[in-house]
Formats: C-alpha cells, sequence, structure tokens
C-alpha cells in the first residue's frame, strides 16, 4: 500500500491559505514527481471568512482526494484551529502562527510567528502564508524548499515572486532555529512536573 500523507492548510479568508495550498500541490506533484489531490474551500465572505486547502500526497494512486484524518495541521488563525484540531492523527504535526493563535490544543504544537516574521523581515504581512509554506516544509520534510520556491515562480503573480521566495526562506530559518533549539534544550529536576 502506497504511503498517503494529508496536510490541511486552514485560517481566514484573505490569509492566502489557498494559495498556499495549490504551492504546496504543485510543488510535490510538478516538481517532485508525486501523485497529488488539492481540494479547497472558503466561506461566501471575501475577507475574514472560513478558509481551508487540503493536500494530498502519496506514491501511488489517491483514491479519495481530501483529507480525512491530517498529518500535518497548518492552523493561522485561532478559529481555523479550534474547528479543525480534532481531526488531527494522534501522532500528527500542528503548526499554528504564535500571534493569531493564543490557545494551543497541544503542547506539542509549534507555534512560529508567521505574521511577525512576514511584516518585519519580509516586508508583507500578507506573505505570512509563505512563511508558514517554508517553516511547514523545514518542519516535516514534506517537499524540498527548493521544489517550494520552483511552484512559487509558476503560481505567485510576478510582481509577488521575489517577496514570496523571501518569505519561503524566512520560515524555513525560522523552523530550522526551532529545531535547533528543540535539539540542545534539555530537561532539569525543576522542568519536572510537580505532581
Amino acid at each position: 500500500m502506497a504511503e498517503r500523507l494529508e496536510i490541511r492548510l486552514a485560517g481566514s479568508g484573505g490569509q492566502g491559505v489557498i494559495l498556499a495550498g495549490v504551492v504546496l500541490a504543485e510543488a510535490a506533484g510538478i516538481h517532485e514527481g508525486r501523485e497529488v489531490a488539492q481540494t479547497q474551500s472558503y466561506g461566501p465572505e471575501a475577507r475574514g471568512g472560513a478558509a481551508r486547502a487540503e493536500v494530498v500526497i502519496s506514491d501511488g494512486e489517491i483514491d479519495y482526494p481530501k483529507a480525512m484524518q491530517p498529518d500535518i495541521l497548518l492552523c493561522l488563525s485561532q478559529r481555523a484551529c479550534d474547528a479543525y484540531v480534532f481531526d488531527l492523527k494522534p501522532d500528527g504535526t500542528i503548526l499554528v502562527d504564535a500571534e493569531l493563535v493564543q490557545h494551543l490544543p497541544t503542547t506539542r504544537a509549534v507555534a512560529l510567528p508567521f505574521a511577525r516574521l512576514a511584516r518585519e523581515q519580509v516586508g508583507e504581512v500578507l506573505m505570512a502564508n509563505m512563511v508558514a509554506l517554508g517553516a511547514l516544509a523545514a518542519l516535516t520534510g514534506v517537499v524540498s524548499l527548493k521544489s517550494l520556491e520552483a511552484a512559487v515562480q509558476t503560481r505567485v503573480p510576478q510582481g509577488h515572486r521575489k517577496k514570496a521566495l523571501a518569505a519561503l526562506e524566512v520560515g524555513a530559518l525560522a523552523a530550522r532555529e526551532h529545531l535547533a533549539q528543540k535539539e540542545t534544550y534539555r530537561p532539569t529536576e525543576s522542568d519536572a512536573d510537580p505532581l
């Protein structure tokens, strides 16, 4: 049986969740030669409503195109996190925007400040979706950064490509720094649960 990997990207309308899903799907399918299905849904509101993109990646044929129990969940809003965290596989990875998701559903959630990094390092808060995508790739290895960059070249409008590519790098660097800190952290007795 072929390995099936389900990824759900969720947030609010206007955050670029759908574009991030399309870029991720193209990176995996066209640039890495894997089988991919990408679906999306969003509310009737132009901005602020719920938005969700799902990407299913497999080495073999995909018999159902939607994520049933995601392996990876990326949330760019508290509302999205609250709505979809219960679908995540028990050993799944959850990645959230540290500023926009205040109430983490689990201690194993990785919280990185995507919107702040986009604003401060890329100069465009609307690039938070690409920062998150770069971080997702670096944390999970689901696709390479090179494949994401190639997909950005065809899917992101030309006037925004340079910032989108920079945002991918910013996100990947933030994720690598997070992983490095996690590897060097050694629990002490004072970290132990007193109960």
